[in-house]
């Protein structure tokens, strides 16, 4: 497999430059914090369709061995409910347009007083993982080569 030495990252939101991108939340953060690049103040009311948010930049991995993943903030989606819309993001290796995050308010709409999250331009709304991966050979087959003690079991079925 290929080391991955460099990405090239470009700036589409000059506003980044001062919030401090790219940078991570410790020395040894997995992740590079993404910033909600938008013009004013926006709210996500609770349960609402997912909306997608720029982060003012793009990147190219341009390894076949490398992707990026974006996760929501830990602890902005435990404690005011803000996620991905589609869980996790992934960046295909040889993607190089502008990176978007689709956030989603997970809160209860019926929560007292409601639960919509106001996310300001600047803030930190999900970070970026590069990783790697594999591209194994598919084979279809009949019946496996070997089974496993678990088999078929499904759901639950190792216990608590």
């Amino acid at each position: 497999m290929n080391d991955i030495k460099k990405i090239e990252i470009r700036i589409l939101d000059q506003r980044l430059r001062s919030w401090g991108f790219p940078k991570r939340g410790s020395e040894w953060a997995a992740g590079i914090d993404l910033h909600a690049c938008i013009s004013e103040p926006m709210v996500v009311p609770a349960q609402a369709p997912a909306v997608l948010v720029s982060t003012g930049m793009a990147f190219r991995i341009g390894n076949p061995d490398w992707c990026g993943l974006i996760f929501p903030r830990s602890g902005t989606a435990h404690r005011q409910g803000l996620v991905l819309g589609n869980t996790i993001g992934l960046v295909d290796p040889d993607f190089d347009g502008p990176c978007m995050i689709s956030i989603w308010n997970r809160n209860s709409p019926l929560d007292e007083p409601p639960s919509s999250i106001t996310i300001n331009p600047g803030d930190r709304i999900a970070q970026l993982v590069i990783t790697r991966i594999t591209r194994p050979s598919l084979e279809i087959v009949a019946e496996f080569s070997k089974r496993s003690a678990r088999g078929t079991a499904g759901y639950g079925s190792t216990g608590v």
